[in-house]
């Protein structure tokens, strides 16, 4: 981004297309620039809608009791560590986000149809949401790939509301 262009960005917020909540310009980056900030394979699968190994996240058998897990690409706040549980599916799992956190969108590739989850602030790819399975009583399994998210100790700067994604 020229000097100009990121003066211009920083006087206003960012404002997600899919909800009515606004994040400051210092807690979410624009996606542009997760070029020169993100490691290869968070870019790959935040911004390229990659996949990283089942079982090789650094998240996937983490369960903290307390903090939450934020937006790799923009530190949007997605899921509470209570939200996240053991599915045995390899990537970390969680039950419910944020509310306003995600947006779906519907995902035809390897001749399937899955619901896709991304970032609400950023569009950046975080895996897919599975209903029905029976895990949890949300009947939801948010699938994210442990590098597209952050873990962060304490509550989110502002409380957040839960709910399920679809």
């Amino acid at each position: 981004w020229t000097k100009e262009v990121r003066n211009r960005y920083q006087a206003i917020f960012v404002r997600s297309a899919h909800t009515s909540r606004s994040w400051p310009v210092a807690d979410c980056a624009p996606p542009s620039t997760a070029i020169s900030q993100l490691d290869k394979t968070s870019f790959q699968v935040l911004r390229k809608k990659g996949t990283e190994p089942a079982g090789t996240g650094e998240y996937d058998k983490f369960f903290p009791k307390e903090g939450h897990f934020v937006c790799k690409g923009c530190g949007n706040p997605l899921y509470s560590a209570q939200s996240k549980f053991n599915s045995g599916c390899g990537w970390p799992a969680f039950d419910k986000c944020y509310k306003g956190a995600l947006i779906t969108e519907t995902d035809m590739t390897f001749g399937m149809k899955r619901v896709e989850i991304m970032c609400g602030a950023c569009d950046g790819h975080l895996g897919h949401v599975f209903e029905n399975e029976g895990f949890t009583p949300t009947m939801e399994r948010h699938c994210v790939n442990s590098v597209s998210v952050l873990y962060k100790e304490g509550p989110p700067p502002t409380p957040l509301e839960e709910e399920k994604c679809t």
